[in-house]
């Protein structure tokens, strides 16, 4: 059975639905992923790595987790902290924007409960992915363990799979964000950016932009988005392009590229090649955001699956 893990966090979300009427759930853009990689490949043993709370709703995220059939070994449990908190709202065009609760939350000490047995199971891992909101989040004295644990990984041949997701308000300044990205694109050898982010932190607007701006990084496997205007996939110095057929009816763009992820990466822990694997992924993200909220009904997902 292939194994990926999936280092970050899950928040409680809160969606609207009527006026002084929300409805709870769980999400977050490594949970998202986990969750539609199981979805398209139940054959594949999906974790995810992160920290909650003794509370309640701690306990019924992991039921959660338990029930999207997510492996839970790696989900520690922090004696003083919560898991943190936001409400998401959407305009008519499907954009969504975010309130954030999450400035101490259990997520953000994962690396203080570690220990040397949990990298060494790591270590038998194919993948290990962690975003640009994972980085983020990690209590800036706890960095340096974290990217120590990420180089044993990749020393143990752990393929590590970045996406430079990026959240402005999650970071002191852009100047810090580069810091860590630049770390994080020295380790990688998949990297999953779009276009959008990289234009926020780096000025960069186009395909070429960003393939010459990661070449220095010798990344075997770099997967460039540009939601409905395609993707170029640089592999080994080859590059394939694939288009995109848009979606009309765009209800909700969260989660989008998280399903994007699960899908692609699955589908190359499967062995599909470079097009089969961006066509699922497409149409996976295709599918999520003709629904609201970051996690889509699992009926509404059968025909990826099949």
């Amino acid at each position: 059975m292939k194994n990926i893990y999936f280092f970050g966090e899950c928040m409680i979300e809160l969606r609207s639905i009527e006026e002084s009427l929300m409805r709870q759930s769980f999400a977050g853009d490594v949970y998202n992923a986990a969750v539609y990689l199981k979805r398209c490949f139940p054959a594949i043993n999906s974790s995810i790595v992160t920290s909650v709370g003794q509370d309640n709703l701690s306990d019924k995220m992991i039921s959660v987790f338990a029930e999207e059939e997510i492996d839970t070994e790696f989900v520690f449990k922090h004696d003083t902290k919560i898991p943190g908190m936001y409400l998401v709202e959407t305009d008519d065009v499907g954009e969504r924007s975010f309130t954030y609760w999450r400035s101490d939350a259990a997520a953000r000490y994962t690396m203080e409960l570690f220990n040397d047995d949990a990298i060494a199971k790591l270590k038998c891992a194919d993948m290990f992915f962690f975003s640009g909101i994972s980085l983020a989040i990690i209590k800036p004295e706890l960095r340096d363990s974290f990217w120590q644990m990420v180089w044993q990984l990749k020393d143990a041949g752990v393929q590590i799979v970045f996406d430079p997701n990026y959240r402005a308000r999650l970071w002191a300044s852009v100047d810090e964000t580069k810091l860590l990205y630049d770390l994080a694109l020295q380790v990688s050898d998949i990297v999953l950016p779009g276009i959008e982010d990289f234009n926020s932190i780096y000025g960069h607007t186009s395909f070429d932009h960003v393939k010459t701006f990661c070449k220095p990084y010798n990344i075997k496997e770099l997967v460039i988005k540009d939601g409905p205007n395609g993707v170029l996939v640089v592999y080994d110095g080859e590059e394939t392009f694939i288009d995109i057929l848009p979606v009309e009816n765009v209800v909700d763009t969260n989660s989008a590229g998280d399903s994007f992820n699960g899908a692609y990466l699955g589908s190359r822990l499967t062995g599909r090649s470079i097009t089969d694997a961006v066509q699922l992924a497409a149409k996976a993200a295709g599918t999520v955001i003709q629904y609201p909220g970051a996690i889509i009904p699992k009926e509404a997902f059968d025909s990826i699956r099949q």
